[in-house]
């Protein structure tokens, strides 16, 4: 009799653990599911719950954080061979020739063509909006910033423009000989020029564009300072078009994928070139600009980005501070401006580093899987295999 007292306890027992089981197996199956659905769709970094630094971000995360920053794209993805685009970034709707901002260049690796950047490493402004594009683009874009800077109101008597473009080499996807961006795009990317949100990944300039053997493009992301620290926000953009090993948040990504440079099992090159541009209201002068694009630099080498031989990496940043401004025609002969101190700049420093790591990883999250000229494909990041690797390193929930 006791026996029989017993079975019903051992029955519930029973099915409870079968319960339990049939839990767990229903709770792995939705992280799968989850896990698959988040790989299938496109968002950055921070959309997938990574997040890269310790600074807070600004509204969009994005380079027009920055007050007064405008960015437009025009992409040309036409046929089956023309992947490219402009990308146009604006410091400020006014006239920039007649007020120009302070600027300064990083030379990362000069196989570029930055076309303009001499004026700016020499006179520390710029006078024109920053139009990025693909190599053989340039010129074109150059006529059509000069063209854009004549025709603005109190230029009538203009006659030399420093036109600032830069450039990435996007020929393994796109027909670039046949030179398709016309001066009607670079004018149409500055006018659609916007604040808000930026669309990135195949878009603008990074349509055609591959970066640690993946779709490379556009990328972008800001820190915000509380006002404690100045209350300045810092806003980065690139044009991701290089190699490496990557790394993600640390993550050694390429190496776990055994896909990266020098790998037998991935025949990337690693040349490209990467553009990267990055804005900040702090009152700051060329010099420090400059030290703050060498900061930049660090982000991309964050990413594990090599800065190949023949890869072309370039760092241009402004203020867009009112009270730098540069008048084209001033009847003083010296001009006094207010600028963040030295002792000031570290906070800055690490904002640069943590934005350009965050846009060039926005730039791979956001990208797609692009087939182009000669039938050339390139895949975008698996991420259906990466977010699995980021959980196991504890970098994502």
């Amino acid at each position: 009799m006791k026996s029989y007292a017993i079975l019903p306890s051992l029955l519930n027992i029973y099915f409870m653990q079968l319960n339990k089981r049939a839990c767990m197996v229903g709770l792995t199956l939705f992280l799968f599911t989850n896990t698959i659905l988040m790989a299938q769709t496109l968002s950055r970094a921070r959309g997938l719950g990574l997040k890269i630094g310790v600074l807070p971000i600004g509204q969009h995360n994005a380079i027009t954080d920055v007050p007064g920053v405008k960015v437009g794209q025009l992409t040309l993805h036409e046929s089956s061979n023309i992947r490219t685009g402009v990308t146009a970034i604006l410091p400020d709707s006014g006239n920039l020739f007649q007020n120009k901002i302070p600027a300064a260049i990083f030379v990362g690796n000069g196989f570029g063509k930055l076309a303009g950047s001499t004026q700016v490493m020499e006179l520390g402004n710029l006078e024109t909006p920053i139009a990025l594009t693909n190599t053989l683009g340039v010129a074109t874009a150059m006529e059509a910033l000069i063209d854009y800077t004549l025709a603005q109101k109190g230029n009538e008597k203009v006659q030399s423009v420093n036109a600032l473009v830069g450039e990435t080499n996007d020929g393994y996807l796109n027909d670039i000989r046949g030179r398709h961006v016309r001066k009607e795009h670079v004018l149409k990317a500055i006018q659609s020029a916007k604040t808000g949100p930026v669309e990135e990944g195949n878009v603008g300039a990074g349509t055609g564009t591959v970066c640690f053997g993946f779709k490379g493009g556009i990328g972008t992301a800001s820190r915000k300072f509380p006002a404690a620290l100045g209350g300045y926000t810092l806003g980065v953009l690139v044009q991701s078009n290089f190699g490496g090993v990557l790394q993600i948040d640390g993550v050694p990504i390429g190496e776990e994928l055994k896909q990266h440079y020098l790998s037998e099992y991935f025949k990337d090159k690693a040349d490209g070139s990467c553009m990267i541009v990055v804005a900040t209201d702090a009152p700051l002068d060329s010099r420090n600009l400059e030290r703050l694009a060498k900061r930049a630099f660090l982000g991309l080498g964050k990413t594990g980005g090599i800065a190949s031989n023949g890869s072309g990496d370039y760092v241009i940043a402004f203020s867009t501070a009112l009270g730098n401004r540069v008048p084209h025609d001033s009847q003083e002969s010296i001009q006094t401006s207010t600028t963040l101190r030295n002792d000031a700049m570290s906070a800055l420093f690490m904002a640069a580093i943590e934005a350009t790591e965050e846009a060039i990883l926005n730039s791979l999250f956001m990208a797609k899987t692009t087939t182009g000229k000669d039938g050339h494909k390139i895949e975008a990041l698996p991420m259906e295999k990466v977010l699995p690797l980021l959980k196991k390193y504890g970098k994502m929930p």
